[in-house]
């Protein structure tokens, strides 16, 4: 075995920030809660599917929200489950995010007129992400769940006290 000189380092050594090693593991490893709410929950499926399959970019679904970080709010959130919706988002593990997929889950979409919509997911959970479309396709839901990646990199796990 060769001698260590000072300064130098085995080719085995990393050096990183905490911040960016957690971000890291965090951004690869976004497991969204299964459930959706109207017609985009069959684009969602299409993107955990063979074609678009979101499992390469770290993004797996999970049937319970007490192991999900991330929920996709897929279509027409009606006042009815709405006091739901915020109660799975409240049963999900921190640090938690969320996606409005689809016109309905940004702004009520064409049925915004309606007393009993919502008009925007963002009025019952806060919202990182939003996706256009009615349906957006599932291209437009792998392109949010590299924005997130993207989102999740730049912040702060850390912080001085």
């Amino acid at each position: 075995m060769e001698d260590i000189l000072p300064g130098r380092f085995p080719d085995y050594v990393l050096f990183a920030k905490a911040d960016d090693l957690i971000n890291w593991s965090r951004k690869n490893s976004l497991w969204w809660m299964l459930f959706a709410l109207a017609c985009c929950g069959i684009e969602l499926m299409q993107a955990g599917a063979v074609r678009s399959d979101l499992d390469r970019f770290g993004a797996v679904f999970r049937a319970t929200p007490r192991q999900s970080d991330l929920m996709i709010v897929a279509g027409t959130l009606t006042l009815k489950m709405a006091r739901r919706v915020r109660l799975l988002y409240e049963q999900m593990a921190e640090p938690r995010w969320v996606i409005a997929m689809g016109s309905c889950a940004n702004c009520g979409g064409l049925f915004n007129l309606s007393y009993s919509v919502v008009r925007g997911a963002d009025k019952i959970v806060p919202v990182d992400i939003y996706v256009p479309g009615c349906p957006p396709r599932p291209e437009a839901l792998t392109h949010a769940i590299i924005e997130l990646q993207k989102k999740i990199t730049g912040s702060k796990v850390l912080r001085k006290a």
